[in-house]
């Protein structure tokens, strides 16, 4: 997958504010760094299928954080907009 994606579009980053914006109905996609510990994001990810919600696996949060503009990993991300 590309970041590019993610560089492109408006993003929510974290599990916590992924999940909230889940309930919120605004997510369109929902990116899980596969480097992320399971205890991280298998929230985001079961509640992300549970709605419908297609969810992208990226090889790396450290990429995923640098794609969304900031300096630390990122283990999940949802794309709200484009």
């Amino acid at each position: 997958m590309s970041y590019d994606k993610v560089r492109a579009s408006q993003t929510i980053i974290g599990t916590k504010q992924a999940v909230k914006a889940m309930r919120a109905g605004s997510v369109k996609e929902l990116l899980v760094a596969l480097d992320a510990d399971d205890w991280v994001t298998d929230l985001a990810i079961s509640f992300a299928r549970e709605i419908g919600i297609p969810v992208i696996l990226v090889e790396s949060k450290k990429e995923l954080g640098k794609a969304c503009g900031i300096h630390v990993g990122a283990a999940v991300v949802a794309i709200t907009g484009e």
